[in-house]
């Protein structure tokens, strides 16, 4: 699936901010994708979003140095305390400042992270190419947040790929989660989901 072109246009300022997140993530030493809204795009559901969602191996890089990496693309902090917050929540709170656009990058700890950024696959978005999260990783991560957006976007990447996910390891997945976070009823909330989609 190299290389592998999306369908779906992206506006200007979106489509710059996406070629220096690529940019960004070929200079990395360590493995990114991108994830979110944006990675969802590529994966050829037509929606709308105004940011950038990446994660990086956080096992391989000192915060400090990577947020001077990615200032060389011009993709700097947007907060002031950038650092302390991502020590504490995980996520680097950024922008591409030519574009506006606002970058969001998390740091992968967990094993589905890693294991996801090892499947990740580089698709053609913006003209560049770009790694990107599965499909069925995508679902497991949309699962654990599971906004309206979210719920809506698996239903859409299950509409799309659903034949070619493995369903067993999406829902041993996802049942992992919610042991952890202790929260059974959100796989019986996404069991309800895949029931209304199979009719």
């Amino acid at each position: 699936m190299a290389g592998k072109r999306t369908r779906t246009p992206l506006s200007g300022s979106l489509s710059e901010a996406v070629q220096a997140v690529s940019r960004a993530l070929a200079d990395l030493p360590a493995p990114g994708m991108l994830i979110g809204g944006i990675a969802v795009i590529a994966r050829g559901v037509p929606r709308a979003t105004r940011d950038v969602d990446a994660t990086i191996d956080g096992s391989q890089l000192e915060l400090s140095d990577l947020l001077g990496r990615l200032a060389t693309h011009e993709i700097v902090p947007r907060i002031v305390d950038a650092l302390e917050f991502a020590t504490q929540h995980q996520v680097l709170l950024l922008r591409h400042e030519p574009s506006g656009v606002d970058v969001d990058i998390s740091i992968a700890w967990l094993p589905f992270e890693l294991e996801a950024l090892a499947a990740s696959e580089k698709l053609v978005l913006a003209n560049a190419h770009v790694p990107v999260a599965r499909a069925e990783d995508l679902i497991i991560y949309k699962a654990v947040a599971w906004r309206p957006q979210d719920q809506q976007d698996i239903e859409r990447l299950l509409s799309i790929h659903g034949r070619s996910v493995d369903m067993t390891r999406i829902r041993r997945v996802i049942g992992e989660f919610m042991a952890a976070l202790d929260e059974p009823e959100r796989l019986k909330e996404f069991e309800t989901l895949l029931e209304r989609l199979n009719g």
